[in-house]
C-alpha cells in the first residue's frame, strides 16, 4: 500500500501542495535569477520551469530521485519548451565534475534529503567559484514554542510527505557546507506556523 502510495498517489499531491499561490509566489521571487548553466536540485514535478527567465540561462540539469515525478517535469517541460534534462539520482551523488555549474538552483528540497549537510557539500563542489546557490526552503522556526511542535510533528509528518522535516537549520547547514549567504530572507507564510517559515535567497563558495 505504501509503495503505491508513493508511485502513484504522492507525486500529485506534492504538485498540488507546492503549487499553491504563496508557494508560487517564492518560486516566482528566486527562480528568475537563476543563471547559465543550471542545476536544479530536486525538480520533482517541475513547478519551477515556468520562472525560468530564458534570456538568463544556457542549459538547466534537474536532478531527482523521484523518478515517479519525472513524467510529470518532462510533460511541463515540453509544454513550455525548455530543453531539459533530469537524472534519477539523489543530491548527495551529484554525477557532475567540480566547478560546472553557474547556478545551483534547490527550492522545497533540502527538507527531503536524506544527508541535507552531504547534499550541500555537493552543491558546493559543483558550483563555480563566482556562481551561486539559489534557495527557497521552510525550516526551522526561531521561536521555541513552534520548534518543539516541529520535532513533534516531522515523525508522523515525514511518512505521508515524502520525507519532509519541519525543524532543519537551514542557514545553519549552508554555512557548515561551506557556503557564505549574500542574501537572506526569512519569515512566516499564511498557514500553521510550523509548517510555514522560510528562508529565501542567494549564497556563494566561499
Amino acid at each position: 500500500m505504501r509503495a503505491w502510495y508513493e508511485r502513484h498517489l504522492l507525486p500529485c499531491l506534492l504538485d498540488i501542495v507546492c503549487g499553491m499561490r504563496m508557494i508560487r509566489r517564492q518560486r516566482q521571487a528566486v527562480v528568475p535569477t537563476v543563471q547559465g548553466r543550471v542545476l536544479e536540485i530536486g525538480i520533482g514535478t517541475g513547478l519551477n520551469l515556468e520562472h525560468y527567465d530564458r534570456t538568463r540561462i544556457s542549459t538547466v540539469i534537474g536532478l531527482d530521485p523521484g523518478v515517479d515525478m519525472h513524467p510529470l517535469a518532462q510533460r511541463r517541460a515540453r509544454r513550455l519548451g525548455l530543453p531539459v534534462e533530469i537524472v534519477g539520482l539523489s543530491a548527495e551523488r551529484i554525477p557532475f565534475d567540480d566547478a560546472s555549474f553557474d547556478t545551483v538552483l534547490v527550492t522545497y528540497s533540502l527538507c527531503t534529503i536524506a544527508d541535507p549537510l552531504a547534499a550541500l557539500r555537493e552543491m558546493h563542489r559543483v558550483l563555480r567559484a563566482e556562481g551561486r546557490l539559489v534557495f527557497c526552503e521552510h525550516g526551522r522556526a526561531p521561536e521555541a514554542a513552534v520548534q518543539r511542535w516541529q520535532q513533534r510533528l516531522t515523525p508522523p509528518w515525514s511518512k505521508i510527505a515524502g520525507g519532509c522535516h519541519l525543524d532543519r537549520d537551514v542557514p545553519a547547514l549552508l554555512a557548515q557546507a561551506g557556503f557564505r549567504t549574500i542574501e537572506l530572507q526569512t519569515g512566516y507564510l499564511p498557514g500553521p506556523r510550523p509548517f510555514t517559515y522560510h528562508y529565501w535567497g542567494s549564497a556563494t563558495p566561499r
